[in-house]
């Protein structure tokens, strides 16, 4: 009967050290997180609300839970197809899919970093059959020749657990939860971004929608003004300059109906592609009308800055490249790694699992690289300088949205000034060509000066509604740079303090 082997006993004592040695190594190695300092000015140079000139917080004593602005902020126009298609975006978006289908790799990745936090077990059972080539005879000579045939069958597991002493595995599971947050935040840019162009489209859609609606009024006054001047020639009053030049101005007022036309078609193809449709499947019926202008959103800056998606990402992403320094520093120190293996092991299958036929190994093991040719140092270095560059990505990132909100608050307050101004403008061009033309009826005035007096109030009000859509987006745009985040799930050992 084959008797039990035991392979590679271990005193108990040092199994307690090694035990000892990894309870003990409770810190890790490597710099400890610190958000990087970012400079900000004490209100918003641009601020027209009482929100928006409050004094800034640090970011550690910053309201994160307090949204900048509302989740669902396109309500603020008050517009029932643009909630519509705002919902559907939500669900077909594909660059929204695409995100979200990045952050599960992220979340998979953070748990592939954890696993490491535990023993890897392993298990096995085979048969093998084999002869020798050399006979050990009963004297204790061999002799060659072909031994009888034997079987061996083994039924094992084995365990092996890199114990955590340095804090390698620590500071990979940080940096893995630093990055899901990263990706958390990136689902909520790319929403964002997704609603904001969306509603931008949109906003241009009704645009041309209203020059289109010009253009055919101005089509129908044009037809009217060229009959009333081919009468006129007809009797004699007017010249064939006269008809010539109404002629022209109807064609043109036609020819640009064409072209806004294929504008607010080309508007409606981007919408149906923003909620993930074909052209075909997707029909916005025409309103020739302008959401509603939404009130400036109030800005509490260290809200806004503690919020905001790409920010956010940002400095989760500091937060990993810091902890991928002490990833590799870890490289420098010994790993110690607990292996153990136990099973059965016998000639037959039948009384293979007995205490007789038991064995068992368990033991520490201590690794080092001794020599690298310097990659460990390289590795270093090139962590530090993977951290020195998001950390200029950060505080890029920080200046960028600053100058964002700061270009549309102003725009916001300006344009809204401009769009005042065009609407006296428009209305002063239509009492002139109202004159004008009563003068050109009575034979008080001349052809030219209703011309001209036309062609001045079509334009004034092209301005006009393209000053009332810059406002719209000046809007959208505010809404988008003070947009907030919320990470709804954490990965990350620990957070920024």
């Amino acid at each position: 009967m084959h008797r039990t082997a035991i392979l590679n006993p271990v005193p108990a004592t040092a199994l307690w050290v090694a035990l000892a040695c990894a309870l003990l190594g409770g810190c890790a190695v490597g710099p400890d997180y610190v958000r990087p300092q970012v400079a900000a000015p004490a209100s918003f140079k641009e601020a027209t609300t009482a929100a928006a000139t409050d004094k800034w917080q640090t970011l550690d004593n910053a309201a994160a839970g307090v949204p900048a602005t509302p989740e669902a902020w396109w309500k603020a126009f008050g517009d029932p197809a643009l909630d519509a298609l705002e919902q559907e975006l939500q669900i077909n978006n594909q660059n929204i899919a695409l995100a979200e289908a990045q952050y599960r790799a992220a979340r998979a990745a953070l748990d592939s970093a954890n696993a490491a936090f535990y023993p890897t077990v392993n298990g096995s059972f085979g048969a093998t059959r084999a002869a020798n080539a050399i006979v050990n005879n009963s004297n204790g000579t061999q002799s060659q020749g072909a031994s009888s045939p034997n079987t061996t069958v083994n039924l094992s597991a084995s365990a092996s657990w890199e114990l955590d002493v340095w804090g390698k595995i620590r500071r990979s599971s940080e940096a893995a939860g630093a990055k899901l947050d990263a990706s958390a935040a990136d689902v909520a840019a790319a929403r964002l971004s997704a609603q904001a162009l969306l509603a931008q489209t949109y906003i241009q859609l009704r645009s041309a929608e209203l020059q289109l609606d010009l253009q055919k009024r101005t089509v129908v006054a044009y037809t009217r003004y060229l009959e009333l001047t081919r009468n006129r020639y007809s009797v004699g009053v007017a010249s064939p300059l006269d008809v010539s030049n109404a002629e022209s101005q109807l064609a043109t007022a036609r020819a640009t109906g064409h072209t806004v036309e294929l504008q607010r078609a080309q508007y409606e193809h981007a919408l149906a592609t923003l909620v993930g449709k074909t052209p075909s499947e997707l029909s916005i019926p025409g309103t020739a009308a302008l959401p509603a202008q939404p009130a400036t959103p109030a800005l509490v800056p260290s809200t806004w800055l503690a919020t905001r998606p790409d920010i956010v990402a940002a400095e989760r992403r500091v937060a990993a490249a810091n902890a991928q320094i002490g990833v590799a520093k870890a490289a420098w120190f010994p790993s110690l790694t607990l292996t153990g293996s136990a099973g059965y092991r016998n000639n037959e299958l039948a009384d293979l699992i007995s205490l007789p036929h038991r064995f068992w190994s368990l033991g520490p093991a201590l690794a080092l690289a001794l020599f690298d040719g310097g990659a460990r140092s390289a590795a270093v270095a090139s962590a530090g300088a993977a951290y020195d560059q998001s950390v200029a990505t950060y505080r890029q990132t920080v200046l960028t949205a600053f100058q964002e909100v700061e270009d549309n608050l102003a725009a916001a307050r300006l344009v809204g000034e401009e769009r005042q101004e065009r609407e006296v403008a428009a209305n002063a061009a239509r009492r002139t060509r109202e004159i004008a033309e009563n003068q050109y009826l009575a034979g008080t005035s001349g052809q030219l000066e209703v011309t001209v007096a036309q062609g001045t109030e079509l334009s004034a009000e092209r301005t006009l509604i393209d000053a009332q859509q810059r406002h719209l987006q000046a809007a959208v745009q505010l809404y988008k740079n003070t947009g907030r985040v919320s990470l709804t799930e954490s990965g990350g050992q620990e957070k920024a303090q």
